[in-house]
């Protein structure tokens, strides 16, 4: 699959997730295979860049693989402006978020609100496209809600305003992320568009991707939830789809060296405080499915400096063993 002049070197992706695939995340998942690994969401609104968060997410260059930043908002000439900064701070692609389906998001008419209404989305499509050289991308979900399915018509939209390609999320906006996605929406969508089109929505086996993509046409699938403390999802995917054989699952060891690392890129990102505080979560993931993965996850979130975590790592994974 292109997007624009860039090759993806796999048909897996990650997904936006805010205050989860950020850089570390997105570093790692492109090691294990992911073809796109899709920033964090930044806001389009200016005056929230001085944030530290926002700081975080405007600096691209240093990402590893093809760079790829969400924008998200609501005026065209916002996310217009928007889409110029994280260009110039290194962006190679610009996404389009409108498939949030977050409250705080939503009220502020984002995200899959602006599904709501087909002439402004393509006021934002028309006035993003035309503010950048660099492939502009969109996230939408299959409508805002079971009455209103549109997505059909906003991939119509989205296509002849320049957009290069296009994901859609299985569900509605009201669905949140509730039940199950359904594919039906998503296989409309590739047939009614010649531009690549990405399935999304509860894929969390290689099993599963390849069914995706079989049954919507899709010319790729984005992981999201599915990738959380399993990164190494991609290479199952990938291996699947090659080879049509099950990847052997990681070794406890590799396991072990995958998590350390991750933790320890944390603590370098976000430094000390903060580090600390995402590795918990990271963590809580990767030992869901280990053995006394609950009781280690109550010491470890009790830890309070960088050396405590790697070092209850360390002494756990030695137990497994």
């Amino acid at each position: 699959m292109k997007i624009g002049s860039y090759q993806l070197n796999s048909q897996t992706m990650l997904a936006p997730m805010a205050g989860i695939t950020d850089q570390p995340m997105r570093q790692l998942c492109c090691r294990m295979g992911a073809g796109l690994a899709v920033s964090e969401m930044v806001l389009a609104n200016p005056k929230v860049w001085n944030t530290e968060k926002s700081k975080r997410r405007l600096v691209h260059n240093a990402d590893a693989g093809i760079r790829s930043v969400q924008i998200a908002g609501c005026e065209p000439q916002e996310l217009a402006f928007a889409a110029k900064v994280n260009v110039d701070n290194g962006a190679q692609i610009i996404d389009i978020n409108m498939g949030c389906p977050a409250k705080k998001v939503n009220k502020k008419l984002a995200g899959s609100a602006l599904l709501k209404d087909p002439r402004l989305v393509e006021q934002i499509v028309n006035a993003v496209v035309e503010a950048v050289a660099v492939p502009v991308t969109l996230k939408i979900r299959t409508g805002w809600c079971e009455d209103t399915k549109n997505a059909v018509d906003i991939a119509q939209i989205a296509e002849q305003a320049g957009i290069q390609s296009l994901v859609v999320h299985g569900r509605t906006r009201n669905d949140f992320y509730k039940g199950d996605a359904e594919y039906d929406t998503i296989k409309s969508v590739k047939e009614s568009v010649s531009i690549p089109v990405v399935a999304n929505g509860d894929i969390t086996s290689a099993q599963k991707a390849k069914y995706v993509l079989d049954y919507t046409g899709a010319d790729a699938i984005m992981v999201g939830r599915g990738a959380q403390g399993r990164p190494w999802i991609f290479r199952e995917i990938n291996h699947f789809l090659e080879t049509g054989q099950l990847l052997e699952a990681p070794s406890l060891e590799e396991v072990r060296s995958i998590v350390v690392e991750h933790v320890k890129e944390l603590h370098k990102f976000y430094g000390e405080f903060m580090g600390v505080r995402f590795a918990r979560k990271h963590t809580s993931w990767y030992t869901q499915t280990l053995n006394q993965g609950k009781e280690f996850r109550s010491i470890f979130n009790a830890l309070e400096t960088p050396n405590e975590q790697i070092d209850a790592l360390n002494k756990y994974f030695d137990h497994l063993n």
